[in-house]
């Protein structure tokens, strides 16, 4: 009986260390991965994930250690801020993805004339052996038309209109494009760099599919534990690679949301809530009642008028068809997925306490810096400015600068965006030992799953559904009334508003 044959290493990573001014970001690394291997990679953040991905794309070199990449296998990297080719729009910049097929259709068009310029019978015989393979390659890979593919990549990502230019998109959009790209460039090796940032969960379900059929290699730094388990990836112990005390690290985390005023009967009701954008019905019809203790989690595609939800509770606008009713004892607090309210030049310690040894936090007294210190910012951190911050300590820092103020309902607008898992479990617990209510828009499913008790979906064509449950129990209820056309990837559209 023949021995299957082993899987081939095609990289491999020895002793290798990595310092940043000084600074130890890795430290004595080996590691080693086959053709095919599906990797996620897990961290707190600032513990050199994004490091240890340029190292792989062969991007830094300036490394100790030893360093060995199989030849003949290309790799695709998306980083956490890609770069976009300036002035191009959206549909050029997708299509670069399939330069590699463009080209050899070009060249089994330009094959044509080189035959018909053929000086003899042997010049026009190897031309037509090479256009015979060069049409076995494009019938292998279906190259013969490639606009089909640029469109379901853009469609499924939800990409910005294919005319639109890359310059003028938001750090998500230009994601989106990237990514496409990337998919359709189908390397040996794809790394990701927090590749669900930014998209909503359809989007990350058709690329958890897209994935899991992959042939190649995949390798994924990720704070989606559902994006995890969906794609069955092993899971690397990237604490311990380290050597990081996970222990000493996850006693930081423990935020604790100051109770608010006791929430009457009435929190917050829609009835029969309608609103328009220009030309487009966002939404119409929409009831629900969010009952004292309830957590309810927004869902939908970026500009579904999840944001717009916020301003109506709040009064922030005012709906076109029927109202909003706010209980008189509701005390909102609204945390903005923007973070345009942080000053940089200010400390972490001066943001979050407005420079008071001693905070009122809701209704008590407390010591700020020990408040600080419930946020993972201890010690001599607590001195860091904050325009040096990545993005997961200044969502941190802006929890902490609105959590303070003991509300009884609160509007979370992305709060896990750029968090490490220990700190979205920290706010998984703060949630489920709350005693008001929470409003939260977020695409974290496994997040979703565990704190939420109603979802609140914006599903397209101006339709707002209403789910008692968490979001498991809504994606359940999503397939059995969408049938087979739940999993297909589609861009949201609106009904035209009439007036």
């Amino acid at each position: 009986m023949a021995t299957p044959e082993a899987p081939k290493i095609i990289f491999s990573m020895l002793g290798v260390s990595k310092k940043i001014e000084r600074k130890e970001i890795l430290r004595d690394i080996s590691l080693s991965f086959y053709y095919g291997a599906k990797i996620g990679v897990l961290g707190l953040n600032g513990s050199g994930k994004s490091s240890l991905m340029r190292i792989l794309a062969g991007l830094d070199t300036e490394i100790e250690g030893r360093v060995h990449f199989e030849p003949g296998y290309s790799v695709g990297f998306l980083p956490q801020e890609p770069q976009l080719t300036p002035g191009a729009t959206v549909r050029a910049c997708v299509e670069e993805g399939v330069k590699h097929l463009t080209d050899l259709t070009a060249a089994y068009d330009a094959s044509w004339d080189e035959i018909a310029a053929a000086a003899d019978d042997v010049a026009r015989d190897a031309i037509s052996e090479k256009q015979a393979k060069l049409q076995e390659q494009i019938d292998h890979l279906g190259a013969w038309d490639v606009a089909p593919m640029v469109e379901q990549a853009m469609d499924a990502l939800r990409c910005p209109p294919g005319e639109q230019l890359v310059d003028n998109l938001s750090g998500g959009e230009r994601r989106r494009v990237a990514l496409a790209r990337l998919r359709l460039q189908k390397p040996a090796i794809l790394l990701l760099d927090e590749p669900t940032n930014h998209l909503d969960a359809d989007s990350v379900n058709w690329l958890e599919q897209h994935l899991s059929r992959y042939e190649g290699t995949v390798i994924a730094v990720t704070h989606d534990r559902y994006f995890l388990a969906k794609g069955q990836a092993r899971i690397n112990a990237y604490e311990a690679m380290l050597k990081q005390d996970v222990a000493e690290q996850e006693k930081k985390f423990e935020i604790i949301i100051p109770p608010g005023p006791r929430l009457g009967t009435l929190v917050v009701q829609g009835q029969d809530v309608g609103k328009g954008y220009g030309d487009k019905l966002l939404f119409e019809k929409l009831d629900f009642s969010l009952p004292p203790g309830g957590i309810v989690g927004v869902i939908g595609p970026n500009g579904a008028a999840k944001t717009t939800l916020f301003k109506l509770i709040t009064g922030m606008e005012k709906p076109d068809a029927g109202a909003f009713k706010v209980g008189e004892t509701v005390k909102p607090a609204y945390v903005e997925q923007s973070r345009d309210s942080l000053e940089g030049d200010k400390t972490i310690w001066e943001m979050i306490s407005d420079g008071q040894e001693i905070m009122t936090l809701g209704a008590r007294c407390v010591n700020s810096r020990a408040y600080c210190a419930q946020f993972g910012f201890t010690g001599a951190d607590q001195q860091k400015k904050v325009g040096v911050l990545s993005g997961g300590e200044r969502n941190r820092v802006l929890l902490a600068r609105v959590l303070k103020s003991g509300a009884n309902l609160l509007l979370l607008d992305e709060p896990t965006n750029d968090l490490d898992v220990n700190s979205i479990r920290a706010l998984e617990e703060a949630l489920e030992n709350f005693a008001g209510c929470a409003v939260i828009i977020s695409h974290d499913r496994w997040f979703l799953d565990r704190v939420a008790t109603h979802i609140m979906a914006f599903e397209g064509d101006s339709h707002v559904h209403v789910f008692a449950g968490n979001y498991a129990g809504y994606l359940e209820d999503f397939k059995k009334r969408k049938g087979k056309d739940a999993d297909q990837p589609h861009r949201i559209k609106y009904r035209k508003l009439t007036r």
